[in-house]
């Protein structure tokens, strides 16, 4: 190797971020002589003391292990808070919760506090960079605590704080370094990496149900939650290893995480809109096609069923297929084709449904398209960081991580609001006998609200095309 030496000016200088895909970046730093004063107008060479490599970014097997190991981790955090409805059932037929009202708000307070969470734990880990690494095996400690503990609740609000807000705190920890660092490891295949690791989002929430199914059926709920928190530990502590920083962190460049001002502008705001609006009506098929299913088709349990299966599956390959899209397309073109696939999907294939397979066909292409929305933050990401949204020119004030971390949050206002707002929706058994097919089964003004909010999820190109003057910001 060669030991050609770099300049370096301020001691808070940093090595270059990134090298070409494929190669690997080579430094060599040494101290400086005993006595030397240096300020921001002396700038010296130093020789060799100590030796570091960067690996390669977009290729090489740290990359894929680093990935990897994401994939699983997000996979399970994600796919068993949002594989609550099989609990929820069990609970609402056993003692000593079957009596309780408050059952759903287990789930939802679960989902919630994980949206919700990230950018504050996303700033922590930004502003104590050194310590981010530990977040992922002791969120993934504090989740199989959490649910270890709640196998010994009596009561539903025992089990909102423990298998709800509690795993939902560790999950945060664990996940969020994983968003941090995909930006050092990933480049050029940036909106492919997250496309991937969410895409395990939508296989778990496939898998998982239908373990957890056949536990709770057999082991009831103490043995199941204490074999989730086990088997989540140990599936994903030794995965933890590759989940690293492809940069050593900065010694003394502070991280300012909480500079906020890029949430008011007008180049955030529309898309941040979009996707809270968007977030009150995404789950909503999730947690009702069951039913529909069930009562108005007279689909079996397993049938019914298989309508949140497919929706997760054709999820897992929208995720890839959007993230892909991101690195090579504009962010707003992303979020139009999702929104308008699923505005389609929503008002004419399930709003007329005649049949369970009609029904199927809609899932499939809910999944792909709705179920990819969030692989559309990274082309958000990137043209924010990228973009100067704010008067405090400061990395910190465009941090990527912090942009993905307030669309979590927004995500999240729109996943606790969908719950008693579709629930409201349904009680009226609105359009009943007065309109045909799916408008028509009681599920009418659900549909409707479902296939107008995925509609509005497009309003930032709106905004950008007709609002915004068109020379305000060129993707």
């Amino acid at each position: 190797m060669s030991q050609a030496p770099i300049e370096l000016g301020p001691i808070n200088a940093t090595p270059p971020a990134v090298s070409p895909p494929g190669h690997e970046t080579h430094f060599r730093v040494g101290p400086f002589d005993e006595g030397a004063n240096v300020s921001s107008d002396d700038t010296r060479t130093l020789h060799r003391n100590a030796e570091f490599s960067l690996p390669p970014v977009d290729s090489g097997k740290e990359a894929w292990l680093f990935l990897a190991a994401c994939f699983v981790v997000d996979a399970l955090i994600w796919g068993y808070a949002f594989s609550f409805g099989v609990f929820q059932d069990y609970y609402s037929q056993h003692a000593p919760f079957a009596t309780s009202g408050n059952i759903a708000v287990i789930g939802t307070t679960a989902v919630g506090v994980l949206y919700l969470a990230s950018p504050v734990v996303l700033g922590l880990c930004r502003l104590y960079p050194h310590h981010t690494r530990f977040a992922t095996p002791v969120g993934l400690l504090v989740t199989s605590l959490a649910l270890a503990l709640a196998s010994l609740a009596s009561s539903t609000d025992a089990l909102i704080v423990l298998q709800g807000a509690l795993y939902a705190v560790g999950g945060a920890m664990a996940y969020c370094p994983t968003i941090l660092y995909i930006d050092e490891w990933f480049v050029a295949r940036k909106g492919m990496a997250y496309g991937m690791v969410w895409s395990g989002e939508g296989l778990a929430s496939a898998v998982i149900p239908l373990i957890l199914q056949r536990l709770l059926a057999r082991f009831g709920h103490e043995t199941t939650l204490r074999a989730s928190g086990v088997a989540i530990f140990l599936i994903c502590a030794p995965l933890s290893f590759f989940i690293k920083p492809r940069l050593p962190p900065s010694q003394t460049t502070a991280m300012r995480p909480w500079g906020l001002k890029f949430l008011f502008s007008s180049l955030f705001v529309p898309y941040q809109l979009g996707n809270l609006v968007q977030g009150t009506g995404h789950f909503i098929p999730g947690i009702y096609l069951p039913t529909y299913a069930r009562t108005v088709f007279g689909a079996s349990g397993f049938l019914s069923a298989l309508t949140v299966l497919l929706i997760n599956v054709a999820t897992t390959v929208g995720c890839v297929i959007m993230g892909t899209l991101t690195d090579r397309l504009p962010a707003t073109t992303c979020i139009v084709i999702s929104s308008a696939g699923a505005t389609i999907g929503v008002f004419i294939i399930w709003g007329l449904s005649s049949s369970l397979a009609v029904l199927y066909a809609f899932c499939v292409v809910y999944g792909l398209f709705a179920g990819s929305f969030t692989s559309t933050w990274p082309g958000i990401m990137r043209l924010l960081g990228r973009s100067r949204v704010t008067d405090d020119a400061s990395p910190a004030a465009m941090d990527p991580a912090m942009i993905f971390g307030w669309l979590c949050a927004g995500r999240g206002v729109g996943s606790l609001i969908s719950g008693p707002l579709s629930d409201a929706l349904t009680k009226s058994m609105a359009w009943k006998g007065h309109a045909s097919a799916g408008y028509g089964s009681g599920y009418g003004t659900l549909i409707a609200y479902t296939g107008i909010t995925a509609l509005l999820g497009c309003s930032s190109f709106v905004w950008k095309k007709l609002i915004t003057p068109r020379s305000s910001l060129q993707q």
